[in-house]
This record gives C-alpha cells, sequence and structure tokens, in this order.
C-alpha cells in the first residue's frame, strides 16, 4: 500500500511539472471606427490608399495566466482625406505553467499573437462591412519577424543607453 502511495506521490510530482499551455478566452478589448469626413466623402470615386499599422502587447495577470493582446490600426484615405479609421485590440487570456523562462517569452509574442490574429481580422472585416463600407480583409501576419524586428529595437536600444552621451577629451577615460 505504501508503495502505491509513493508512485502516486511521485506520478503527481512528475505530472506538476509538465509544461502546458492553453487559451483560455479570447475578446475583443477595444473597437472603435471613426469616418470623420463621412458623408462627403462617399461621393469620392477615387479608390482609397489603406495604411495597416500592427502591434503586440501583453501583461501577465496571475503566475501561470498571461493576456495578449494583437492592436491593428487601418488608416484609409483618399487623396488627403480620411476615408475610415477603424482600431481593434483583439485580447486572449493564456495559461502558460511549467515553461522554460527561455521559451515564455517567444510564447507571448509569437504564438499567442498568432492564435488571435484570425479573431482579430474577423473582427476587423465585420466591424468594416457593418458601417456600408467594402469589408477589408487583413493579410497575414509574420509574428515571429515582429518579434525578432522587436528584439533587435530593444538591443540597439539597451546599446544606446549604455552610451551616457558624454564626450570626454582626446586620453581621457571613463572611470
Amino acid at each position: 500500500m505504501a508503495d502505491q502511495d509513493q508512485n502516486l506521490s511521485a506520478q503527481q510530482d512528475q505530472d506538476s511539472n509538465v509544461p502546458a499551455f492553453n487559451l483560455q478566452r479570447t475578446y475583443v478589448k477595444d473597437a472603435s471606427l471613426e469616418l470623420p469626413n463621412a458623408p462627403q466623402i462617399f461621393l469620392e470615386q477615387t479608390a482609397p490608399a489603406v495604411e495597416v499599422a500592427v502591434n503586440v502587447g501583453g501583461q501577465r495577470l496571475a503566475e501561470t495566466i498571461f493576456e495578449s493582446t494583437v492592436t491593428a490600426t487601418i488608416t484609409t484615405r483618399i487623396e488627403d482625406k480620411v476615408l475610415y479609421l477603424a482600431e481593434v485590440q483583439q485580447a486572449g487570456i493564456f495559461e502558460a505553467a511549467n515553461i522554460p523562462p527561455e521559451q515564455l517569452d517567444p510564447l507571448l509574442g509569437i504564438v499567442c499573437p498568432t492564435m488571435l490574429y484570425p479573431y482579430l481580422r474577423a473582427n476587423i472585416a465585420d466591424l468594416i462591412s457593418r458601417s456600408s463600407l467594402p469589408p477589408l480583409h487583413l493579410a497575414e501576419v509574420n509574428f515571429q519577424a515582429l518579434y525578432e524586428q522587436r528584439l533587435e529595437e530593444l538591443a540597439q536600444q539597451q546599446q544606446g543607453q549604455s552610451d551616457s552621451g558624454i564626450v570626454l577629451p582626446p586620453g581621457a577615460t571613463r572611470q
């Protein structure tokens, strides 16, 4: 009987160290659509130019619970006038337990946004089409490339911060 209890205890300890990752919930954290030049802009016949900016964020909510966000800002212009400005922030709550520290940041910066992005795309298309405008279907985003770009920018910022900006005379050294 004691052997069974020891085996059960050892199995529970082993299970408690198994990495776990899952999406618990998705939700629209914020959404806005502005048509500042309506209704006059609807009379324009020129095709609009579209600018899309995507940003990723997140925060720890509890020891193993994280919120990840993907925000898209879409600005469409006809010449110098804004047709519409849409911004949607799609969020999700993720559980990430027993994940090695070196893998946690890429998980939150690449995997979570990749999982949220299809929801964001659908919500943007729905928001815009409900305004009687033609729907906009966002292209795929390579979140790994965005993550690597962010790491590079952070490294450059840290490198710039380590330099005090003080110019020393020739031959002088920093203490």
